[in-house]
């Protein structure tokens, strides 16, 4: 851990903004411009291995080759750690009103559909991997870990499922390759939680949770939450579908008839 004024290569840390299981990422600013600010992300000591420092890289190099308002622009990469754009506002979860959280979805979607054009999947779409700035105008697509090419030589079974468990689209819990379809699916997944409170399927046991995915329609929502239209329930479901190919034909297509269905 870094302590605050501690020196980090050209960099002075102001805080520690969060924490993962394998990284922690701090505000700094350049020691030689004070004024210019961005986000440290350090892998910890016991996270220094081979597999980590690959999925660093990887977060970088795919997040370097994007051009897009609403994926975090990346600038340097060292031996375990790399710098990006500071985002003031945080996590998505602190949006407020309904609104906010309707055209967050919008702008990811937007993203993801820009990346998907790229023959890019970014494979791990969730809330925690999107910030908003302080006044909610923006929001932007975060971590590149796990994100995969839709080249030829990348088409093969997952030796393991890297996305986060509620999110996680059913044919990649079968160990299927992922597609577009894929962040679609963990799109739908962000959309239920940021409009209802929670995700789609909520089980206490990785086993119940990877069933339900797999084999379970998702709830009716509307019957739960009497503000919601019955519309709402069939939109989720199509971008819910176990097969890739009953979904949207883009993640935009998607958030779209949600937004209309809830103004």
């Amino acid at each position: 851990m870094l302590s605050v004024g501690d020196r980090f290569d050209d960099y002075v840390v102001d805080e520690a903004i969060g924490r993962g299981g394998s990284a922690t990422v701090y505000r700094v600013h350049d020691a030689e411009s004070p004024a210019r600010v961005v986000a440290l992300k350090i892998l910890d000591e016991h996270a220094r291995d081979r597999a980590h420092v690959a999925r660093l890289r990887r977060e970088f190099e795919f997040a370097h080759r994007l051009d897009h308002p609403h994926i975090v622009t990346v600038y340097q990469r060292g031996p375990g750690w790399l710098t990006m754009e500071f985002i003031a506002g945080g996590g998505v979860q602190r949006l407020r009103t309904l609104p906010q959280r309707l055209t967050t979805l919008g702008q990811i979607a937007d993203a993801l559909d820009y990346v998907h054009n790229r023959a890019i999947v970014h494979c791990d779409v969730k809330p925690a991997n999107i910030l908003v700035e302080p006044d909610g105008a923006r929001a932007v697509l975060i971590d590149f870990g796990v994100a995969v090419e839709l080249t030829d030589d990348i088409c093969r079974r997952p030796t393991q499922v890297e996305a986060s468990l509620p999110y996680s689209a059913p044919e990649l819990l079968a160990g299927r390759a992922p597609s577009e379809a894929t962040d679609e699916y963990a799109l739908a997944c962000t959309a239920v939680e940021l409009i209802t409170g929670s995700p789609p399927f909520r089980d206490d046991s990785r086993v119940g949770l990877v069933e339900a995915h797999l084999h379970r329609p998702p709830p009716r929502f509307s019957r739960e939450i009497d503000w919601l239209p019955r519309a709402f329930d069939s939109i989720v479901a199509k971008a819910l579908a176990k097969t890739p190919a009953d979904r949207y034909q883009s993640c935009r297509e998607f958030i779209a008839l949600i937004v209309r269905a809830l103004q």
